[in-house]
Parts: C-alpha cells; sequence; structure tokens
C-alpha cells in the first residue's frame, strides 16, 4: 500500500453527512492535530533501534499499522517478539512531549466551535495514554468527553459504549471522523458511521476501501458540510 501525503480530494465523489449526527467523535492524532508525523519518527526510531529496520522502512510500517495502540502495531508487525514491551514503553514514554505541546490550528478550532453551536456533541476519540486526552480535551474547552486507550480501552465498541451511556445517544446518531484506514475497518466493526480525513492516507485509498464513507480534507470541510 502506498502512503500519499500530496492528494486531490476534489478527484473523490463525496458523500453528503446526512442526517446531521448528534455526537462526533474524534481521533486525536492526525484527525484534530497535527502530530503523525512526529510520532512516526519516534516509532521509526524505536523500530530502528530495537528491530535493526532501516528508518524509512520503520516510519512507512507505523504509518501504514496507524489506527491501534503502538503496543498492538508491534504485534502487528512483529509477532510475538521479546522486544515489544520495552518498545512500547519507549515510543509512549519519548511521545509525551509532543503530545502535551499539541494544539488546534485556529481553523480546526472555529470549526469545531461552529459543530458545537450547531447543537453537536464533541468526542475525542483517541489510542493514546488517558492522561494525555485529557489534557487535550482540558485545554480546549470544546469536547463534552475525553476518551483514551488506558482509560476506556481504545477505539471502537468500547468508546462507542461510552458515549451511550455518558451522553444517552444512541450509535446510530453517531458520526467517527479519522484519518487512518483501520479508523474505518473500527466504526464499521462498531456500527457507526465513518468520515475519512485524508492526509495520513490518500482519499482515493480511503474511497477506495469504503465507497459509501464521506471523505473531507480538513475538519472545516467537515463543519461546512453537517
Amino acid at each position: 500500500m502506498k502512503l500519499q501525503q500530496a492528494y486531490d480530494i476534489s478527484q473523490v465523489e463525496s458523500v453528503e453527512l446526512s442526517p446531521s449526527p448528534a455526537v462526533i467523535l474524534f481521533d486525536l492524532d492526525g484527525t484534530l492535530v497535527d502530530t503523525m508525523g512526529a510520532f512516526a519518527d519516534i516509532a521509526a526510531d524505536v523500530m530502528a533501534g530495537r528491530y535493526g529496520l532501516s528508518r524509512r522502512n520503520a516510519r512507512q510500517l507505523y504509518l501504514q499499522t496507524s489506527g491501534v495502540p503502538f503496543c498492538r502495531q508491534l504485534e502487528v508487525i512483529f509477532g510475538v517478539h521479546p522486544e515489544n514491551p520495552a518498545a512500547a514503553l519507549e515510543f509512549e514514554t519519548r511521545k509525551h512531549d509532543v503530545a502535551a505541546a499539541a494544539r488546534l490550528d485556529p481553523a480546526t478550532e472555529a470549526a469545531l466551535k461552529a459543530l458545537r453551536d450547531k447543537g453537536i456533541k464533541l468526542v475525542v476519540s483517541s489510542n493514546g495514554m488517558q492522561e494525555h486526552v485529557d489534557a487535550f480535551a482540558e485545554r480546549t474547552g470544546l469536547f463534552d468527553l475525553a476518551l483514551g486507550f488506558d482509560g476506556y480501552e481504545g477505539k471502537g465498541e468500547p468508546h462507542v459504549r461510552a458515549v451511550e451511556e455518558k451522553l444517552g445517544v444512541a450509535r446510530d446518531a453517531l458520526l467517527f471522523v479519522g484519518d487512518s484506514l483501520r479508523d474505518g475497518e473500527i466504526a464499521a466493526a462498531a456500527g457507526v458511521r465513518f468520515c475519512a480525513r485524508a492526509g495520513t492516507f490518500a482519499a482515493e485509498e480511503f474511497a477506495a476501501r469504503f465507497p459509501d464513507a464521506p471523505v473531507v480534507a480538513s475538519v472545516a470541510d467537515l463543519a461546512s458540510r453537517v
């Protein structure tokens, strides 16, 4: 699979975001904030040092398997390997400063405020550490719920159940927005509508895998279509 950073969103047929969701769950890294590049660099260093891969190959493997916690990415890439626990710990430790510095860009912040003004509840749904997700949500002051990996078992069914229980909204009124192909699979498994945020993967890749899902170039693009 070829990852592309450049894409022409206009070449992909758009599917309207109708009916409007009551709640939108946003993946965090690569969807709301531009942290995937920094995380991929850290992952490449870790995998190159511990498994002997080239940094280029390791970085590509990280991006290709994104959408699940790093400890599970390692299992996908290397199987059961004695270096996995230490590699996962090193990655999570080194990514702390990047996660702590993550901020919404002005356009994304404005788009989220516009969605809230329309009466839509907003949720962060991430496989990052719960403390990082909580801190991010607190910094923005825009989210009704913050769901991470160690706090709520990770994206997908556990997070959907948490939204149903805590916000009292059925899953057929939810929309999950993510930047990885795995995010689309997670949404489908949980029975939740999916919207792809192109960038980590090209718009055409999402369209090929999920032909019924809308693809947006940014959160601002999403807000203009709800």
